[in-house]
């Protein structure tokens, strides 16, 4: 064989295996992203303490962001903001916190992130079922003859309904003051009181077993709804997922037609 022809080969030779190398290369990207695309996601257990008025609407939108990001399951505890605080304060296991007022979250942060206001709520007079006593404003409240029940002061809508009720100077003597706003609103539900200050959203939930009384904005006050991740959770990167998601317009459609305000 003569040299020329040698060459000739050699260099056939060696431009297939060039050509080769960057194919081999592309398959093996493709292997990956395919094997990529095919894995099971991570699994992760998100447990988000909430704020009561943010039972039912949380319920949806845990569900909804479960279907959007598979692997994640969220589990909620609801109670008082005064009682979530508590809890976090003692390091219980929680990776999210949303409360119904900023004064509550603002207490919290050593343990928590930044927070950020997700909605807003505003207070109503819930009414017994028919509204025997003809309420119809807030004054109505200061007669003796109507079992008014409260939320306890230390509680965010306990301390809204003080708020309001001072500002037009109205004194009320509650039958009860409760630890949460859903202990409330359950005592005009079951005819243990004429009736009580509760948020827009909770009402509207009850149907016809009380009459929302709606309050002016002007006598009014704005629940603010803060949601922050916790320091201690030992799922941060996937918390913070959550708090983020909850100021999309996916969950904003969500809890606006719960009723929520835009935050």
């Amino acid at each position: 064989m003569s040299p020329i022809t040698i060459r000739r080969r050699t260099a056939a030779v060696t431009l297939t295996a060039a050509l080769l190398v960057p194919l081999a290369a592309c398959g093996k990207g493709e292997d990956k992203r395919a094997a990529d695309a095919g894995s099971t996601p991570k699994a992760v257990n998100l447990t988000v303490l909430a704020a009561s008025s943010l039972t039912d609407v949380f319920k949806t939108a845990g569900a909804e962001y479960e279907k959007t990001h598979p692997g994640t399951k969220i589990t909620f505890s609801f109670a008082g903001s005064q009682e979530l605080a508590a809890q976090v304060k003692q390091g219980a296991p929680a990776d999210a916190l949303v409360t119904a007022d900023t004064k509550t979250m603002d207490g919290l942060k050593a343990e928590t992130g930044n927070a950020t206001v997700i909605a807003k709520n505003r207070l109503v007079i819930a009414a017994g079922k028919a509204n025997p006593f003809k309420i119809d404003e807030l004054k109505d409240l200061a007669d003796t003859k109507i079992k008014v029940v409260l939320a306890a002061p230390e509680v965010p809508v306990g301390r809204y309904s003080k708020q309001i009720l001072d500002a037009q100077k109205i004194e009320v003597k509650p039958v009860s003051q409760e630890t949460n706003v859903r202990a409330v609103l359950s005592k005009v539900e079951l005819g243990e009181a004429d009736a009580g200050l509760v948020y827009k959203t909770d009402s509207a939930k009850s149907g016809d077993k009380v009459v929302t009384v709606d309050i002016p904005d002007e006598q009014n006050a704005v629940a603010s709804y803060p949601a922050a991740t916790l320091k201690a959770s030992k799922n941060a990167e996937d918390a913070a997922a959550f708090v983020t998601w909850l100021s999309t317009p996916e969950a904003q459609k969500i809890l606006q037609d719960a009723g929520f305000q835009k935050a």
